[in-house]
This record gives C-alpha cells, structure tokens and sequence, in this order.
C-alpha cells in the first residue's frame, strides 16, 4: 500500500531550529560528553545538577566547530560559572 492511503497526508520534513548537530566521529570532545554522561547518571537524571559539565561539553562544540558557535545566555547557561570564565563569549 502507499503512504497515500485512506487520505493521510504527505510527511514533510523541516530542518531543525538551530541548523545540523554534527556527529563527532574523531572523539574531539568525548571526555566533556563522558564527564557529562556520568553527572547525569550519578545525579539521577538531573540535569540542572549538571549544567557546569553540559556547558564545558557545548563549549568544546563550539571551539571545534561541531556546531554553531551561541550566545551562553541563549543557551540557557546565563547563570552558570565555567571555570575559564567567559572570555569568549
């Protein structure tokens, strides 16, 4: 049968938001992901436990251009303290 049957309609993707999320495949920032990979899990799932270990992982991102590089207070972090401070953004 095809997609169009019983009149359902068409499915349309759309592009997210904020542009692609490109994969790491060379493990650049697989130290920050796994240091935030295991505050999630010794917290809980509780990831306001944890924003100081996803904003190192986001920063890492960014300098690497694994992503588009973004304001921290857009990205929700406007309250958080890195330990570099800001001094890029």
């Amino acid at each position: 049968m095809s997609s169009m049957t019983f009149g359902q309609k068409k499915f349309t993707a759309t592009p997210p938001d904020k542009g692609s999320f490109p994969l790491d495949h060379s493990g650049i920032c697989k130290i920050p992901m796994l240091k935030y990979m295991v505050c999630i899990r010794s917290a809980g799932s509780d990831y306001s436990a944890c924003k100081l270990e996803a904003r190192e992982y986001l920063d890492c991102r960014m300098k690497n251009n694994l992503m588009a590089t973004e304001e921290w207070k857009k990205l929700g972090f406007s309250d958080v303290d890195s330990k570099e401070g800001d001094k890029e953004n």
